[in-house]
C-alpha cells in the first residue's frame, strides 16, 4: 500500500505462494505431522481400539464388530510478531520489492520455529499453545479438566521417556541400546514413517558413532539425514538440549491449522516514530493424538528436558511486580503477581497513596475503587 510505483501489488499478490512456501520450508516438523485445516474450534474424531475381524465358516454369519471412536478438542491460539521498518530504508532502499522479500522471509522463519517449539514443548492450553510430544510424555498424572471422550489416559513417563549411557558405550552396543529405546513408539494406529528431532551437536554424536574405515583406509561415517537401524528422517533443530532426540510417528501428531500464515504491513501503527510496521500471524493448535507413539531419549545418560522457555508474551502481560498503599499493611505480607487479592491489616487513611508498579516498562496501570 506505500506510494511507490509498481509495487502495488507487492505483498498480497506476488508474495502469496511464497508465504505459503515458507511455512514448510522454515517450519521443519509441519512436514512431518498430519495438518488438518479446520475454520474454529475443532473436535476432531480419531479411532480407538480396533478390534479383530473374527474368522468363521465360509457361508456362515459375519459378526458384527465393534469400534470405539475418541474425540480430541482443539482451540485456534495465535502465533505472530511484527518488525517495525524505519520509513528512510524503505525510501533509501533501490527495490522496495526486495526489503520486503526479506521482511517475509525473516517473519516466516520466526513463525516456523515457534511452529516447531510448540510441536515438542509447547505447554497446552492454558499457555494459550499447542500441546507438545514431550510435554504430554512428562505428564505423571491426568491433568484436570481432560475430556471424558478423548483416549484414555496413560503415564508415559516411564516408558517413553529414556535415558542412554552414550558416553561410555559405542559401536554396535550404542545403536543396539538406542534402538531399543527408540522401540517404545510402539503403536498399533501408525500409518506414516518416523521422524527424529535433534540439534546439530547430537547429530555429530550419532555420526561419531558410525565413524569405519573402509578398505582403502578412507573414514566413513554412514549417517545421511535418516537415522540408521532405526529407520525414520532426521530434523536438526537447534533450540533442542545437546543430547536430546525426541521423535515417533508424525501423523500421530494432529495440527489443526486455523487460519495458514499471513503477512501485511500498515503505516499508521507507529506514525509518530516515522515506521511502516510489517506483521506476521497464524492460528493453530496442536496435540498428539496417540502419545505413545512419540519417545524422548537422551544419549548422553542424562535426564530428558523436559520443559522449554518460549518467548514472552509481553505485549499481552498484565503483571505487577510491586503493590504499595501507603504505608499501611498488605496481607499476605509479600507481593506475588499471581496473587490478586489483598487486604489491610488496619482501616487506610484518605491520604494513603496506591501505587502498582507494572511488569512491562512502559505500562499504564489504571486504579478504581467503589
Amino acid at each position: 500500500t506505500r506510494a511507490i510505483q509498481g509495487g502495488e501489488l507487492e505483498i498480497p499478490v506476488v508474495f502469496l505462494e511464497l508465504i505459503s512456501e515458507n511455512m514448510y520450508r522454515y517450519s521443519k516438523l509441519l512436514n512431518r505431522v498430519r495438518v488438518r485445516n479446520v475454520p474454529g474450534e475443532a473436535r476432531q474424531t480419531i479411532a480407538g481400539t480396533v478390534p479383530e475381524a473374527v474368522w468363521t465358516e465360509m457361508c456362515g454369519a459375519i459378526n458384527e464388530l465393534t469400534f470405539v471412536f475418541n474425540q480430541i478438542t482443539l482451540d485456534g491460539y495465535k502465533v505472530a510478531g511484527y518488525v517495525p521498518v524505519c520509513n528512510s530504508l524503505l525510501e533509501d532502499t533501490v527495490s522496495n520489492l526486495d526489503l520486503a522479500s526479506w521482511i517475509v522471509e525473516m517473519l516466516s522463519e520466526s513463525i516456523g520455529l515457534a511452529e516447531d517449539k510448540a510441536i515438542l514443548y509447547g505447554k497446552g492450553s492454558a499457555s494459550h499453545m499447542p500441546l507438545g510430544i514431550v510435554t504430554r510424555l512428562a505428564q505423571d498424572s491426568q491433568p484436570d479438566g481432560y475430556p471424558a471422550n478423548a483416549p484414555a489416559w496413560v503415564d508415559y513417563s516411564d516408558t517413553n521417556i529414556k535415558k542412554i549411557d552414550g558416553t561410555s558405550l559405542t559401536g554396535a552396543e550404542f545403536w543396539a541400546q538406542l534402538a531399543m529405546a527408540a522401540g517404545n513408539t510402539f503403536t498399533r494406529y501408525n500409518r506414516g514413517e518416523q521422524f527424529w528431532a535433534m540439534n546439530s551437536k547430537t547429530y555429530a554424536t550419532l555420526k561419531s558413532k558410525l565413524i569405519t574405515f573402509t578398505a582403502t583406509g578412507d573414514v566413513v561415517a554412514n549417517l545421511f539425514g535418516t537415522l540408521p537401524v532405526i529407520n525414520g528422517n532426521i530434523d536438526v533443530l537447534e533450540f533442542m538440549p545437546d543430547g536430546d532426540i525426541v521423535g515417533g510417528y508424525g501423523d500421530l501428531y494432529l495440527w489443526a491449522d486455523r487460519r495458514a500464515m499471513a503477512i501485511d504491513s500498515s503505516e499508521h501503527v507507529q506514525f509518530i516514530q516515522d515506521n511502516t510496521v510489517f506483521r506476521g500471524k497464524a492460528r493453530a493448535d496442536g496435540a498428539p493424538i496417540i502419545p505413545g507413539a512419540f519417545v524422548a531419549i537422551n544419549i548422553n545418560n542424562a535426564e530428558v528436558t523436559t520443559a522449554m522457555d518460549f518467548a514472552a508474551d509481553t505485549a499481552n502481560d498484565a503483571d505487577l511486580t510491586e503493590l504499595a498503599v501507603g504505608d499501611e499493611t498488605l496481607s499476605p505480607g509479600t507481593f506475588d503477581p499471581d496473587v490478586t487479592t489483598y487486604t489491610l491489616s488496619a482501616a487506610a487513611n484518605a491520604s494513603d497513596k496506591i501505587e502498582a508498579t507494572p511488569a512491562q516498562a512502559g505500562a499504564e496501570a489504571a486504579i478504581s475503587y467503589g
